[in-house]
């Protein structure tokens, strides 16, 4: 009896009853709502506000928080689970949920004051407001100390200065707040003390400048932000001062496990796809897939899929079970990026020149997918984390 991979295999990872509901109704939203719409608003380059909000009415946004703070009051693994359905189909929605939680609403959840967690958490939970996370510049990223962006303390305000790149959710129609790190003094030994400020979209001095053009993703909103003598209170600084970024690093550290379930939705949507194509498509009489030379480039995806999933998920676990999970998550990121990117090459080729069609689903994970070695850490930053968790010193 053949095996059904076009459904995905989570029911091996022993997932409770509740959760394989959500995986499934979550699958079956994409595939009604989301899919049929992606290749329009990937064209038009927007983000389809209508389906964010399908997607806030289905309590998506607020899977991992708690229910006094407009959440779910389920775990990572729900969340995991509900992104890689959405990836299945269009990354930039999925990305757009796991950005919005894990960098933007997650670190105030995480570290802000209580007054601070009334005023964001709820909107962004109930996905009526996006939040970004700003971190990476010009010069600075995994790399903290070339951190830039200023902030002063002058009168009971943050004076703010600097500028920002590739920034997600930070200039949509429903963006609120920006979280950004800023040098607000000098340690002892010189190196530069690393903070976070809240900065509420709309504050003078404050301008997110037109979105960029994307190789891909070109549904999720990204932008550069600059800072020009921008004042906010001092009470907005989130969390405690000199602490922004060893923060920040643990919000990524969250968010790979999250953004692996994304690259392992896309791969599983090439899977999909090919599977699918590969059974229709009739060449000399007979359908493609009856090549050996297609069914097992076929048997690699899965294989891909299956690593992607397991490594995943036991990153996940881990980060709910409370035990460290560094090392497990940018494994897991780094597995099931490239899992994505080999599984959209190789299933462009097996739909040869209507892989190249944008209509196409392949051609969208074509494009889509190399920013998923990139994103929340490249590969080699991922290496560099895993040698260090086994005790080598890297740069």
């Amino acid at each position: 009896m053949s095996h059904d991979a076009t459904r995905g295999e989570i029911t091996h990872l022993g997932l409770t009853d509740e959760q394989l509901k959500l995986s499934a109704d979550v699958r079956d939203f994409a595939d009604k709502v989301v899919a049929p719409a992606a290749y329009e608003y990937d064209t038009k380059r927007e983000l389809p506000y209508g389906i964010i909000a399908e997607m806030g009415e289905m309590g998506l946004f607020g899977l991992p928080f708690p229910k006094e703070y407009g959440g779910q009051g389920k775990d990572y693994v729900s969340l995991c689970l509900a992104i890689e359905q959405l990836a299945r189909v269009d990354q930039s929605i999925a990305v757009t949920l796991e950005a919005g939680i894990g960098l933007g609403a997650m670190p105030i959840f995480k570290h802000g004051s209580e007054e601070q967690k009334q005023q964001w958490v709820p909107m962004l939970a109930r996905g009526q407001a996006l939040a970004g996370f700003g971190l990476t510049e010009a010069d600075a990223g995994s790399d903290a100390a070339g951190t830039k962006t200023t902030a002063e303390l002058v009168d009971g305000e943050w004076v703010i200065n600097g500028t920002k790149q590739f920034i997600t959710n930070s200039g949509s129609e429903i963006t609120k707040v920006v979280t950004v790190t800023a040098v607000t003094g000098r340690r002892e030994n010189g190196k530069p003390e690393l903070s976070a400020i809240l900065v509420p979209n709309g504050t003078p001095g404050f301008t997110v400048h037109p979105p960029y053009d994307k190789v891909g993703w070109h549904t999720s909103d990204t932008h550069p932000l600059s800072f020009d003598n921008v004042r906010v209170p001092e009470e907005n600084l989130m969390g405690e001062r000199g602490r922004g970024f060893a923060n920040f690093i643990e919000a990524l550290d969250e968010g790979r496990v999250a953004f692996a379930a994304l690259c392992t939705g896309a791969a599983q949507g090439c899977l999909e796809e090919s599977i699918r194509y590969a059974n229709e498509r009739h060449v000399f009489g007979r359908s493609i897939g009856s090549n050996q030379h297609i069914a097992f480039k076929i048997a690699r995806m899965q294989a891909r899929v299956h690593t992607a999933r397991l490594a995943t998920y036991d990153a996940a676990r881990k980060l709910v079970a409370g035990v460290p999970f560094k090392m497990e998550a940018s494994l897991a990121k780094m597995i099931s990026s490239e899992a994505a990117m080999d599984n959209a090459r190789d299933a462009t080729q097996i739909f040869g020149g209507y892989g190249f069609m944008n209509e196409n689903p392949v051609a969208r994970h074509y494009r889509d997918s190399k920013v998923l070695e990139l994103g929340e850490g490249t590969t080699e930053v991922q290496m560099m984390v895993i040698a260090r968790e086994l005790g080598f010193a890297t740069l």
